[in-house]
């Protein structure tokens, strides 16, 4: 990996590694991703996707390797640019005794958001939740609960954005409509993103680079095109299979 693009990356792991009784979960990766880029991270179930984000974010200490964000180590410095990161994920609840306003107003307490009743205000407007604010968290339909995490992601504008299956549990018109407004706050913010995810149209059209990981390692890391190109085929669902199946040939005589 470039050194240089690894001291400007808004994001750089390097050689990172993860452990859990002597399994490697992640097992040597290394990527740099510039600042305003949007990249989609790809792989099957164990394929360490989920424990490279909490790597990314602090979360886990890593066995072995280095992450930066934002120029912070993580974990150690964490407390430099936590306030300026944030992560979205439908699988990890908010308290469900708390109201949809109750829970905005902790997170954005924690996340020390200025004006934060006007901010809440105007992300319940953008994201179809005025009428939920008042109701218990634990009341919603699951795409309720999604658009609640994404506001929640959304609360302190942060410089980086982690997603894990943002568009989960919605229906295809509010999916569509989530992708718009994720495009739309990196334009208007430009945010980096990485975005882990299993639907491969939502990839296709928010990502300008995929890295795909299996048994904890990088497969392969190119543009959306770029794939598509070297592995002949038509979608990135496709490619996703031929990696996952381990039918790489076209992408080994291609190098």
């Amino acid at each position: 990996m470039d050194a240089a693009a690894t001291d400007t990356a808004a994001i750089a792991v390097k050689d990172l590694v993860k452990r859990y009784k002597g399994v490697a979960a992640v097992d040597g990766i290394s990527f740099a991703l510039p600042t305003g880029s949007v990249t989609g991270l790809l792989g099957g179930n164990g394929a360490g996707k989920t424990t490279t984000i909490a790597m990314i974010m602090g979360l886990v200490t890593p066995t072995a390797g280095t992450v930066s964000v934002l120029g912070a180590a993580m974990p150690g410095q964490r407390y430099r640019v936590l306030h300026r990161m944030n992560f979205e994920s439908p699988y990890v609840d908010m308290p469900m005794r708390l109201t949809v306003r109750q829970n905005l107003s902790v997170f954005a307490q924690l996340y020390g958001v200025p004006q934060a009743k006007e901010r809440i205000a105007a992300l319940a407007g953008e994201l179809d939740l005025t009428e939920f604010l008042d109701r218990p968290t634990g009341k919603l339909s699951a795409g309720q609960k999604t658009r609640v995490s994404l506001a929640k992601s959304l609360l302190n504008e942060p410089e980086i954005l982690l997603l894990d299956e943002p568009t989960a549990s919605l229906d295809p018109d509010t999916a569509d409509w989530v992708r718009a407004r994720l495009e739309r706050y990196r334009k208007e913010t430009g945010a980096t993103i990485l975005l882990a995810s299993h639907n491969m149209n939502e990839v296709e059209r928010l990502c300008d680079r995929v890295i795909i990981m299996k048994r904890g390692r990088i497969e392969d890391d190119d543009t959306p095109d770029g794939l598509l190109a070297r592995y002949g085929r038509q979608t990135l669902e496709d490619v996703f299979l031929d990696v996952a199946r381990g039918r790489g040939e076209a992408r080994e005589v291609a190098r």
